[in-house]
């Protein structure tokens, strides 16, 4: 039988997620969109129906600015070209082979925090 050692911090810390503070939850009402700089990325933070997501700010196309678009249900529309994209998922609705990162968030004492 192989000998077993402990998980080292280094270890630990990696497995744990990192939350960080990426806008107020007052600030984003229901039916909004909001672009903010988190940990050195661009990402579009939604508001739908009161449960907050983020994704990537960057529309796979051509660059434009995700959290600039239109919000329709859960569906924001790339204002530079009008790709689509389920703020759920990430996946684009313009091209099914095509998906942008989405990211965990959490609401903490009125902050809302993204998971990077």
């Amino acid at each position: 039988m192989k000998p077993t050692r402990p998980l080292g911090a280094g270890i630990l810390r990696g497995m744990m997620a990192n939350f960080v503070k990426a806008a107020n939850l007052a600030d984003l009402t229901p039916g909004t969109r909001v672009e903010v700089e988190v940990e050195g990325k661009t990402l579009a933070l939604c508001n739908i129906g009161g449960t907050v997501y983020a994704l990537d700010n960057t529309c796979l196309h051509a660059g434009g600015p995700i959290g600039q678009g239109e919000l329709k249900s859960d569906t924001v529309v790339c204002p530079w070209h009008g790709w689509e994209y389920n703020v759920k998922t990430g996946e684009c609705l313009t091209r099914s082979d095509v998906k942008i990162a989405t990211y965990p968030v959490q609401i903490e004492n009125g902050a809302i925090k993204v998971e990077v």
